[in-house]
């Protein structure tokens, strides 16, 4: 059930002696905080020739969340791909947010998805088919409330379980939002809160309070639609959603690629209830504290506290997006979300610069 969370536990055999494990086990870190370290990704990126192309109109220069492909004057393709290992116990829901977090980036180049395929790792010696059926059931339940079809995939034996989809959706050429549309004076839209990560480590550890991890599971479920919709009416052109990079991973490479200077104002960023006593106890995911050591060049902490900047720098999974738009439009947009029962909020604004973040 969404926004409740469950314990599935399952038996596994250690010289021949049954063992009760729940999922979360098998994994080495949870959901997005699996992602390569965002260095050492770019130094990757850095080796490769990106392609050109006259149709291709979003490619890899600028860490955008997908590639676009115009077909024709009023036609293009949005594709992207995201999978990861398991963040919750619960199957189904594991799925549910995988695929919530994949089409998300659809969603945040301003598109519609059409369809998508599995993508699943699986120890078949380890875990049950019927396990690994819940998965998949939980991604065809979030592409059934996004409008699109899973159709199909690709499936290994691997020793660590991981699921997501790739994602084919359309956009028309000339309102695909991306990382280089900040805009000078624009204000900070974001439509989820952060702190998912910082939850998700608890999970794993076994010490998140139940109703802090269904808080995290209600935010992780919630499909990016609504939020594409309200950036796209408030007449936005920068836009990604956040996710392992964290919100000030991906504001590092927006504010880079747009040529503008970020100010979050950290008070009126939302967070998931619980999250921070969490992260005062210690539960700190190995992401986050990457994100937050990646950042540390173009960050102005001023008088704000380590865990506000790690807070910052979680490493989200499913996370909300993050755009930009003139500061009467993000203010209408954030007001409409919220009447839809959504979070959001304005955190901050943009000007002219050179990519750097202060915090205030």
């Amino acid at each position: 059930m969404i926004g409740t969370h469950s314990v599935t536990l399952f038996t596994t055999y250690s010289d021949s002696m049954p063992v009760a494990r729940r999922l979360t086990e098998f994994s080495h870190g949870g959901g997005c905080a699996c992602k390569l370290a965002p260095g050492r990704l770019a130094d990757v990126l850095a080796r490769i020739t990106p392609p050109a192309h006259p149709d291709l109109l979003v490619g890899t220069e600028t860490g955008d969340d997908a590639a676009v492909w115009r077909l024709d004057a009023d036609r293009a393709l949005v594709a992207t791909t995201d999978f990861f290992t398991p963040i919750v116990d619960d199957a189904r829901t594991w799925g549910r947010i995988a695929a919530v977090n994949a089409v998300s980036d659809v969603y945040a180049m301003g598109g519609r998805p059409l369809f998508a395929l599995n993508l699943v790792a699986w120890p078949s010696d380890d875990l049950p088919e019927e396990l690994l059926a819940e998965v998949l059931a939980g991604g065809a339940d979030a592409g059934a409330e996004c409008g699109f079809a899973v159709v199909g995939g690709h499936s290994i034996d691997d020793p660590e379980p991981k699921y997501g989809l790739a994602v084919v959706g359309e956009v028309h050429p000339d309102r695909v939002l991306t990382n280089t549309g900040l805009r000078d004076g624009d204000a900070l839209v974001l439509t989820k809160p952060l702190g998912v990560g910082i939850v998700s480590s608890a999970v794993k550890g076994g010490t998140a309070p139940a109703e802090v991890v269904a808080a995290a599971v209600a935010s992780m479920t919630s499909p990016n639609a609504e939020a594409s919709a309200a950036a796209l009416a408030a007449g936005a052109t920068g836009c990604t959603d956040v996710t392992g990079f964290g919100l000030l991973g991906h504001l590092k490479k927006m504010a880079a690629a747009s040529g503008v200077d970020a100010v979050v104002e950290v008070d009126s960023v939302p967070v998931v209830d619980g999250a921070r006593t969490l992260l005062e106890s210690g539960v700190v995911p190995g992401g986050t504290r990457r994100n937050r050591d990646w950042t540390v060049d173009v960050v102005d902490v001023g008088e704000r506290s380590e865990h506000d900047r790690l807070l910052l720098a979680d490493a989200q999974t499913s996370g909300g997006l993050l755009f930009g738009a003139e500061p009467a439009a993000a203010a209408d947009a954030v007001a409409a979300l919220r009447e839809k029962g959504l979070t959001a909020a304005v955190v901050g604004r943009v000007s002219a610069g050179t990519g750097r973040i202060a915090l205030i």
